[in-house]
């Protein structure tokens, strides 16, 4: 049991410290449910290895976070050094809350009515929500295809959510446009930018460098050149030839100005 408490305790401080990370910070919140079903776990779960897969944020999932300081609790071996807490608010670009509306099963039978199997279909909504202003800034509705013929209802549910799959990655992928930064100029032709196969960048991609002006207490972007990837560095760093704003790139970063390079989704 200790050494289950201590793998607990080991996950509970790495969520907290995904903060740490360049990338941005999205918070998933527990979804709520206009039913109660034992499959509602399915939706979030479904929501969280999509939004992880697209390599774009550090995720927080509250859901499994509650779940985690519950045992710790439970166990009584609650550290003063890991917290909810732990986590700045002001590091979370954005909390995702989810509204499940309905899980649907339907039972298939035989003509001499014994079950010949389940298929299910769900719907829910997401809110996306600004962490520094509370606003709600993107809200979507998802409805999935009824699933195929399965054998049991885990296996129907899982299948009628493997099919919204394409739909919520294309929704992540506008509603976040991936961002990093320059950190280092090779020269004035090339530069060297946070992020390579974590990332999920590939070479051939492009970006638009914004510099990034503080208007009134809030980031005022305006664009003055483009980028592409030409090599893939590893897991951490890409090189970018620059194809658009060489000198106004490279003043710009020369004076410390804060750049944002913003990956363009076609």
């Amino acid at each position: 049991m200790k050494i289950f408490s201590v793998i607990c305790l080991s996950l509970v401080s790495n969520i907290l410290c995904y903060s740490q990370v360049d990338k941005p910070v999205v918070c998933i919140d527990v979804f709520t449910s206009e039913i109660e079903s034992p499959f509602k776990t399915f939706v979030t779960k479904k929501v969280v290895q999509v939004v992880t897969n697209t390599h774009r944020f550090s995720v927080i999932d509250k859901n499994s976070l509650s779940d985690m300081l519950e045992f710790q609790k439970s166990e009584e071996i609650l550290d003063e050094k890991i917290k909810v807490t732990d986590y700045s608010a002001q590091e979370i670009e954005s909390y995702i809350k989810g509204h499940i509306q309905k899980i649907n099963i339907y039972t298939m039978k035989n003509p001499d009515g014994s079950v010949n199997g389940y298929k299910a279909s769900a719907a829910f909504t997401l809110q996306v929500m600004s962490g520094a202003t509370g606003v709600t800034t993107e809200a979507e509705s998802f409805q999935t295809e009824v699933s195929p013929l399965a054998m049991s209802k885990e296996q129907a549910v899982n299948q009628t959510l493997q099919s919204i799959e394409p739909k919520l990655k294309a929704y992540f992928i506008k509603t976040f446009p991936m961002k990093t930064k320059i950190v280092k100029m090779i020269d004035n032709k090339r530069a060297l930018i946070a992020g390579g196969k974590t990332f999920g960048f590939k070479e051939g991609d492009k970006l638009t460098v914004e510099r990034i002006e503080m208007l009134e207490g809030k980031p005022y972007p305006t664009e003055i050149g483009e980028l592409k990837i030409t090599k893939i560095a590893g897991d951490d760093f890409s090189e970018c030839s620059i194809s658009k704003g060489s000198k106004e790139i490279l003043a710009a970063f020369n004076a410390a100005v804060k750049l944002t390079c913003k990956l363009i989704v076609k």
